[in-house]
């Protein structure tokens, strides 16, 4: 795949996985509304990290992003953009995935008795900053490339 349909299929991963967890509010379903809202973090974060190169197979994007910035292979404009939201991806990451699907083993908690409203709640919040962060970076990015032919950047609003 090459980097700009992956960044656009990540996006459009994101977007689902985002659109799933706010109906799981209004189902009252808050461990689905975390996993789908971290599967949305989750793939915001590859979506930029797919710009910039091949992507490792992680649950945890911030630290790619975090290497990256590091060896200052992200253009300036963006580090701004990009470090607003690594904290977030690294709050709704690799931990809260297993949690999601497995819970808590060693407190033998099911993932149904470790999420309220609260966590479903301050979960889509944190997806919807990435979101909207990852879909900026990508239109900045590949507006400025000029590299790419087959999609505009109002394909990534």
């Amino acid at each position: 795949m090459h980097y700009q349909d992956d960044a656009k299929y990540r996006l459009k991963l994101a977007e689902g996985f985002f659109k799933e967890a706010e109906d799981d509010v209004k189902l009252s379903r808050w461990r689905s509304c975390v996993d789908n809202a971290q599967l949305a973090v989750e793939n915001s974060g590859k979506a930029i990290l797919c710009l910039f190169g091949p992507l490792e197979k992680t649950h945890e994007p911030s630290l790619q992003l975090e290497r990256l910035l590091e060896q200052r292979r992200i253009p300036g404009k963006l580090v701004p953009q990009i470090e607003e939201i690594l904290p977030l991806l690294g709050e709704l990451g690799s931990e809260e995935h297993f949690l999601t699907d497995y819970g808590d083993e060693e407190s033998s908690l099911s993932p149904w008795e470790l999420f309220s409203k609260e966590d479903a709640d301050k979960a889509i919040a944190i997806a919807r900053k990435c979101l909207r962060a990852a879909k900026r970076v990508c239109k900045i990015y590949l507006s400025e490339t000029r590299k790419i032919r087959r999609f505009a950047p109002h394909d990534f609003d």
